[in-house]
């Protein structure tokens, strides 16, 4: 096993060597955020979220190092939190990596090796570590899929991955091998018993990640063997499934190169499709590939919400009459109040979209990385960075469920500081944290930029030339970009910006004169010249305030529209409404201005909308009742960004509003 050539290799989704990947990652720390919005939300979470996480996980309240330490022996206990607490912690640590990656800080990367010391410890000698599974007397290594192993072992060889290229370091990359060395000896070979243990499927994006760190094609050949196995056996309840929905609900009735359609737990369904993905980027398949994309234009085309929030029910049925828990069901039945929409689920919808992006080569793709960023994304966490939601639906009315006797804080009305089921929270912070390693991606002769936001890019290109970049903006709040090329090669290449699909009405310039190229919203615009230090690159997007509308089949807003100013949607909740008022009253107005107005010092600093809205007056609380003419009242008021809902206090919300028009 060989991971010298890797060791600088250190992207996060390591696509830099994949022979099928048209936009090529770059290595992790090549950008970083200097100004603006994700450089706050960066700073925020390395001076409060994951200090605040740390302080959960680490002890009594989470749980998770003190399973490890139990499992090692080194505390006396009983494991807590849920079968999958493992794979948190290690999301949990890979945060902390990205941010020792920015910083340096030698203190994190001491607190990195005293867990990596522990988790070792709690590490069998054949390389086993799972603590529930060891922990608990009684339950045996891969006796029912319930107890997540493969989502563990999955986060764990991502995880150890990234430490190896971030830091240079084995210790964690060697726990990581040797677990992966024994689920190759239990998996590969075709045996009965283990063929249904994949249903989670965060162990495929894992072996392929930790094949490309370490070169060793047993790992890719088992990712594979997993998606092969899928659909391939009859979908009856067995020892190994007891305790759990089997079928769609876990991506086991259709074999992958059939799929045409997303069934089934969300989460589960689109970390099976990014494992697919990461498989076809190493060897190509034209059959994984033909599924990949008609599941993402099942996914985005009919089962995504504005916010790009996916999952539309806790509980429900496949098209095929499986049950289905938090996850997809019917095209276009999209509810707003009951949406499920977990954080996972959303920031999975992202990482689809990003491997898709860099094996089509599209910008298409990075419109819904870009959607759930700003949207159903961030809205999993308090502008503080200390709560978090679960689920996060498009309306929340707080007497539409007895919240107060609701164990499942899962749909609790308002962010909670600590989730029993942690998989959200960790999962959402790493995320901003490595968002610097979306910004840009290589293309063959040139560079792709991705995201926006105030940032330097020091990287090299894929002939190995220099290539430095930085970008000022004032992005998401202004749709003006400036890239200015600070160090490049003599010969012609390509810069490639991103055309948001909503930026309809840009323009392009280089150096104040018109870049002379096709600008399609939605595509990515090819400026190919020969460059020098000091070339401008100004993009202008418009940013008026629009009105969204779903499509016909969507029962549930036909007749309502949402309101969306570049990348953000936006809301009503009822700080912003005048007392008493409850928000299925509202209407917008439809010839009603819109205006953006920055606030600088309001809920972490955003642009509101304000504009006139209308409250009905007069309905009773019949189920049906007679109508004359309704009665509206007008009253002036902001709209807020979606992600910032909720934290203002408990308080009700709508993203889509019907519209009364002065016809």
């Amino acid at each position: 096993m060989s991971t010298t050539s890797n060791l600088h290799k250190n992207a996060i989704t390591n696509t830099s060597e994949s022979p099928f990947v048209k936009l090529k990652s770059i290595n992790f720390g090549d950008c970083k955020w200097n100004a603006g919005f994700w450089s706050d939300k960066v700073k925020t979470a390395e001076n409060k979220m994951l200090p605040y996480m740390g302080d959960l996980l680490c002890g009594d309240i989470g749980h998770g190092l003190n399973n490890f330490k139990i499992a090692a022996g080194l505390k006396e206990g009983e494991h807590k939190g849920f079968y999958w607490h493992d794979g948190d912690f290690f999301k949990f640590m890979e945060a902390k990596m990205y941010i020792y990656a920015q910083t340096k800080d030698e203190s994190l990367l001491k607190e990195l090796d005293e867990y990596i010391d522990i988790i070792g410890q709690a590490q069998e000698e054949d390389g086993y570590i799972h603590t529930h599974v060891q922990i608990t007397e009684g339950v045996d290594r891969f006796e029912n899929r319930k107890y997540h192993e493969m989502y563990n072992f999955g986060h764990l060889f991502i995880a150890g991955s990234v430490h190896f290229r971030l830091t240079g370091q084995r210790n964690f990359l060697d726990i990581a091998v040797k677990m992966a060395d024994l689920l190759h000896a239990y998996f590969m070979p075709d045996t009965k018993h283990y063929q249904r243990f994949g249903f989670n499927q965060t162990q495929i994006m894992g072996l392929v990640e930790l094949y490309r760190t370490t070169r060793d094609k047993r790992y890719l050949k088992l990712a594979e063997k997993f998606i092969n196995r899928r659909g391939t056996y009859e979908i009856e309840h067995d020892s190994t499934t007891v305790g759990y929905p089997i079928g769609d609900m876990v991506q086991e009735r259709t074999p992958f190169r059939e799929s045409e359609e997303a069934v089934g737990h969300a989460v589960l369904a689109l970390y099976y499709y990014a494992g697919a993905a990461d498989v076809y980027a190493e060897t190509g398949e034209k059959a994984l590939l033909t599924s990949l994309d008609k599941l993402w234009e099942n996914v985005t085309g009919k089962k995504m919400y504005v916010t790009g929030a996916v999952g539309q029910a806790h509980y429900g049925a496949s098209t095929s009459l499986d049950m289905i828990e938090e996850g997809f069901i019917d095209a276009y039945m999209m509810p707003n109040m009951t949406a499920y929409n977990e954080t996972c689920a959303n920031l999975c919808n992202a990482m689809f979209s990003h491997r898709m992006m860099g094996i089509n080569g599209e910008s298409r793709y990075a419109d819904i990385i870009e959607l759930v960023l700003y949207n159903s994304g961030l809205s999993g966490i308090s502008i503080e960075g200390k709560d978090y939601f679960y689920s996060n639906p498009l309306r929340m009315v707080n007497n539409s469920r007895n919240y107060d006797s609701h164990d499942d804080v899962t749909e609790s009305p308002v962010r909670q500081p600590y989730l029993e089921c942690f998989c959200c929270p960790p999962n959402l912070v790493r995320t901003i944290c490595k968002t610097s390693g979306w910004a840009y991606n290589l293309s063959e002769n040139g560079v792709s930029v991705v995201l926006f936001g105030g940032n330097n890019l020091d990287t090299k290109m894929l002939d190995g030339s220099a290539l430095k970049l930085s970008q000022d903006t004032e992005y998401p709040w202004k749709g003006l970009v400036k890239i200015t090329v600070d160090e490049c090669k003599s010969e012609a290449f390509d810069i490639q910006v991103r055309i948001p699909k909503w930026a309809v009405g840009s323009t392009l310039k280089v150096n104040g004169e018109d870049a002379g190229v096709e600008i399609n919203p939605g595509n990515f615009a090819n400026i190919n010249r020969t460059w020098k230090a000091g070339d401008v690159i100004v993009l202008d997007m418009p940013m008026e305030p629009t009105f969204i509308e779903g499509h016909n089949r969507i029962e549930e807003v036909r007749n309502q529209l949402a309101v969306k100013r570049g990348p953000i949607v936006y809301t009503i909740e009822t700080p912003d409404l005048p007392e008493g008022a409850a928000i299925l009253d509202v209407y917008l107005k439809g010839d009603a201005p819109l205006n953006a107005v920055h606030k600088p010092e309001f809920l972490g600093g955003v642009t509101v909308i304000e504009t006139e809205l209308l409250l009905r007056e007069g309905k009773s609380d019949d189920m049906y009742q007679t109508v004359t003419k309704p009665v509206f009242k007008s009253f002036k008021t902001q709209l807020v960004p979606y992600y910032a809902w909720s934290n203002r206090g408990q308080a009700e919300m709508t993203v889509f509003m019907p519209v009364v028009w002065n016809n």
